[in-house]
Parts: C-alpha cells; sequence; structure tokens
C-alpha cells in the first residue's frame, strides 16, 4: 500500500526565529530540531519538505550591498544561494536522523507572470527585523521599500504569484524511488517563461503560496504550514482574539488576516483545499507530529463532515 504524500512547509522560524542572530551555528541547531521532528514522519508517509528563506535572503542582500566591487546580486540569483544554503543544512540534518535513506534537496525555479501587479506592490518581508528609525535610514541608504512586520519594521519587495513548479518532474521521480525530497525553498527561485526559455526576476515568492501549489502539483492529500504560533486566530492581536481549531476555507474566507504574516498561510490553505479536497494544518513546528494528525493546530478542510442522524 502507497504511502499518504504530504508536503510540510517550515516557517521561517525553522532556522531563525524572531530576534536571533543569523549566526551558521543558530540555523544550524534549530534546523536539527526540524529534522528530528521531520524524521519522525518519514516512515510513515511520503514526505515533501520546503522552507521558508525570508532571513536568509534579506542577509544575502545586504552583504551584497555592503561590496561594492560588483553590482548587488539580483533577488533571483540570492534566493538561488539561499536555497542552496539551507537545504544543505535540512538534508545534511535529515540524513543523520535517517541514516540508509535518500534525502535530496532540488534547486526549484518557480513560474510566475511577467505582467504580475505585484511587481509594483512590494509586499514581502524579508531581512532582519529594525526598530522604526533604523528602518527609515536603511532604507534611504538602499532606496528599499519597509513596512511593519508585527511590532518590527522589514525590507519588503515584490511578491508575485506562483503559478508553475518548473522542476516538478523530476521531484516526482525522486519521490517515486523513496528519497525524501527538500524542494521550492522560500517560495522557489523566481522565473518567468518567454521564448527560448527562462529568465530569472527581482522577486520573492511566497513560500506558503508556492507550498500549496506544489502540494496540488504532486497529488498531496495533505499540506501542512509549520510555523510559531499553535493556531490561527481570529482578531489577533486584540482583546477578542479566539483560536481557530478547525474551519472550511469558506468560513476562513469571510475573515480578514494579517497581509504579511498569517494572511498568506490562510489563502494558501484554502486555495489547497478547494483545489484537492484535501486538508491542511496550520500550527506550530514544535507539536510537528501532532498537527500532521491533525490533532493540534488549526485544521482547514473542505467541508464539515455530517453528524449521523437516526
Amino acid at each position: 500500500m502507497t504511502a499518504p504524500r504530504i508536503v510540510i512547509a517550515l516557517g521561517g522560524n525553522a532556522l531563525l526565529r524572531r530576534g536571533e542572530q543569523a549566526k551558521a551555528e543558530t540555523q544550524r541547531h534549530n534546523v536539527n530540531d526540524a529534522a528530528a521532528a521531520l524524521a519522525g514522519l518519514a516512515g510513515e508517509y511520503e514526505l515533501v519538505v520546503t522552507h521558508g528563506n525570508g532571513p536568509q535572503v534579506g542577509l544575502l542582500a545586504l552583504e551584497a550591498d555592503a561590496y561594492k566591487g560588483v553590482p548587488p546580486y539580483p533577488l533571483d540569483v540570492l534566493g538561488a544561494e539561499s536555497q542552496g544554503m539551507i537545504g544543505y543544512l535540512l538534508t545534511q540534518a535529515l540524513q543523520n536522523e535517517l541514516p540508509g535513506r535518500a534525502v535530496v534537496a532540488v534547486l526549484t525555479q518557480v513560474a510566475v507572470a511577467a505582467a504580475d501587479p505585484a511587481f509594483f506592490r512590494p509586499s514581502k518581508p524579508i531581512g532582519p527585523v529594525y526598530s522604526a528609525r533604523e528602518a527609515r535610514a536603511i532604507g534611504i541608504e538602499h532606496g528599499w521599500a519597509m513596512a511593519h512586520d508585527g511590532s518590527y519594521v522589514r525590507r519588503v519587495v515584490a511578491s508575485p504569484m506562483p503559478t508553475e513548479i518548473v522542476e516538478a518532474d523530476s521531484i516526482e521521480l525522486l519521490l517515486g524511488s523513496g528519497a525524501v525530497v527538500v524542494c521550492a525553498g522560500g517560495g522557489g527561485i523566481p522565473v518567468v517563461r518567454e521564448a527560448g526559455g527562462v529568465r530569472g526576476v527581482e522577486a520573492v515568492i511566497d513560500k506558503d503560496l508556492t507550498a500549496a501549489l506544489l502540494a496540488e502539483t504532486l497529488g498531496a492529500s495533505r499540506l501542512v504550514l509549520a510555523t510559531d504560533v499553535p493556531y490561527v486566530e481570529r482578531d489577533w492581536h486584540t482583546p477578542a482574539a479566539s483560536r481557530i481549531e478547525t474551519a472550511t476555507s469558506a468560513e476562513l474566507r469571510r475573515s480578514s488576516f494579517a497581509a504579511g504574516s498569517m494572511g498568506p498561510k490562510v489563502e494558501a490553505a484554502c486555495r489547497f483545499v478547494e483545489r484537492t479536497g484535501g486538508s491542511c494544518g496550520i500550527g506550530a513546528l514544535s507539536e510537528l507530529a501532532a498537527l500532521v494528525r491533525g490533532d493540534a493546530g488549526t485544521q482547514i478542510v473542505s467541508r464539515r463532515p455530517v453528524l449521523a442522524t437516526r
């Protein structure tokens, strides 16, 4: 009997928690914790893992801008660099947890539309967090758009909608061979299709929206978005805040969620559930096994079960 296929998207907290320094040893320690949780699921499921890269790609952008010998590298190249770095850390940690099991990281391009209006409305937070005063100075110095991300301020960049996983066939072949696959990190390397092939574009695609597209493309039965909060909440950060344990996509769409944080996760969950009839869990990485089973976090379903009547 074939094991069910699931896609697990690790939030940026898998490598860097808010306020932590972006040191290599910190990221390695955090990813080892994530790998231990993932390894416990690898015997039950065909496992596809994707991850965020917001802090890492933002740090790479700062480093590139600091060296004046060459023009700064564009975001698609920096995204590829961050995929390689995080893919290395994740695959090594998973290989150590799963001796004898193939674990493969796939450098993944994700197509977007060249005319996507998101290119004119930067909204995706990347890089370190700043105070409002620091953010103003850095934004002026680099010519970057800055916006609030919770109680902090971060750089924001264009975040077009993902339309195609370019390496989907290769990922499918690897899964068919029994490998655990790490792919589409950071939302994928943003490219547009044009006559003769593809070319990279200056953007960062939302990781959760790409995870939903990845899960749909691969025929996964379940999508899991692991983050640093235990539930989706209505009226978040207000006295009326209340956690959501189970909801249909239609119910969630009647509420609003923060555009820079939970909003994309809810939208990704709703898209996957509506397009596939599958289910999605959103919750804490620290409760990953229970989240996958549906015993923790917020569970999003296509419809509520009909209760039996006599």
